[in-house]
């Protein structure tokens, strides 16, 4: 008996303190965040639980063994809203928050009885040092996101499904806001059914971000192209702020996959661009290296016509001049049934100079994303 209870113990400290621990650890800008670090872990068991842990002043690493879900939690919402896309069933509508209809969409179809879920429209937001890890293929949060903002910092979320945020209508809520934060890594994470943006780096500065190892689900029944293709995907737009994202899963997106502005110093290395109408979108203040990707089934890897600053890996002699600023020689991007991404500004390369930079593979590599990225695995 005695060595039966031994046994059961060493078991139990071996979940706490082994898997249901962060694993591995950030690479590129986000290099050095520890999050909750050695902290207990804790396990909440209702969405108030989460919802105050995520909140506190402590240093926390908090482990989801369940599917959370809000829907309901703060009941719902009727108002008017507009059909700025169309009318049909395949089109996402709009809530007229702080009365975007009318200002931005006046000659758009009116729309009146959207009953949405309040819980979903803002995020749970997030304190400083804190881990949120799932467990498994259990850490499931459905109708609502999360908010890193308000200088929050040394931030993990890692194993994680972010999913059913009011889907049919536009303004019903983001998955994964940072806003005025900083050291911030978010890994094996898997957005779905969003009503916005999956994740929304706001005007603020977001500083030095890595994120990585994560799928974004664009598949849905309503979208602002009406095409069974989320539009509204990834939003870089802060001010000086850093973002590496490597060997992510983007996927029947229709555009912003990532929309980049602000003053924003993006590495995209080794991300897998699938079904997808346009992925970048380089606006004003934007510089992005893209290497190492795989465009298959893209229509159109960037925007075309946007201001912003590009490199895209497009030739081995311009691949050099990568060197002596990220350490090593870009690796040229891949495509297939896809247009190319053009970009060949070296111009900016300098920002990279003295700053923690992902490593980057070849695109043949980057094929093999579908198979690793997202929650549950791992």
């Amino acid at each position: 008996m005695k060595f039966s209870i031994f046994a059961a113990a060493a078991a139990l400290a071996g979940t706490a303190f082994g898997t249901d621990a962060v694993q591995g650890a950030a690479e590129g800008f986000a290099k050095g965040v520890t999050g909750g670090g050695s902290a207990t872990p804790v396990y909440p068991s209702t969405t108030a639980q989460l919802i105050s842990y995520l909140a506190d002043s402590s240093p926390r690493v908090i482990v989801l063994t369940k599917t959370f879900d809000f829907t309901g939690t703060e009941g719902t919402a009727t108002s008017a809203g507009c059909a700025p896309w169309g009318t049909a069933s395949a089109c996402q509508k709009a809530i007229n928050k702080d009365g975007w209809c009318d200002n931005y969409q006046p000659n758009a179809p009116k729309v009146t009885g959207i009953k949405y879920d309040k819980a979903g429209v803002l995020g749970m937001t997030v304190g400083s040092n804190k881990s949120l890890i799932g467990q498994g293929s259990k850490g499931v949060i459905k109708g609502k996101g999360v908010r890193i903002v308000s200088s929050a910092k040394n931030i993990i979320i890692q194993n994680v499904r972010f999913t059913d945020i009011n889907p049919e209508y536009v303004w019903g809520g983001d998955a994964i806001t940072i806003d005025g934060a900083d050291l911030v890594w978010i890994d094996h994470v898997t957005t779905d059914l969003i009503a916005r943006q999956h994740i929304v780096l706001g005007n603020s500065a977001s500083n030095r971000v890595t994120i990585s190892n994560n799928e974004i689900n664009g598949a849905s029944s309503w979208s602002a192209t009406c095409d069974g293709r989320h539009y509204w995907g990834l939003y870089f737009t802060g001010s000086s702020d850093m973002v590496t994202f490597k060997n992510n899963y983007i996927h029947h997106t229709s555009g912003r996959s990532p929309k980049v502005a602000g003053n924003t110093l993006l590495h995209a290395v080794n991300n897998y661009f699938y079904a997808i109408a346009h992925a970048f979108e380089a606006d004003s203040g934007s510089k992005i290296l893209a290497e190492g990707n795989v465009f298959q089934n893209v229509d159109a890897p960037a925007q075309t016509g946007l201001p912003g600053q590009v490199f895209a890996s497009g030739s081995a002699t311009t691949n050099t001049q990568c060197k002596t600023y990220l350490g090593h020689n870009c690796e040229m991007n891949a495509y297939g049934s896809s247009g190319t991404l053009a970009g060949s500004d070296t111009s900016f390369l300098s920002n990279f100079k003295g700053k923690n930079i992902a490593s980057a593979s070849t695109a043949a590599v980057a094929k093999n994303v579908v198979n690793t990225a997202g929650y549950g695995r791992l």
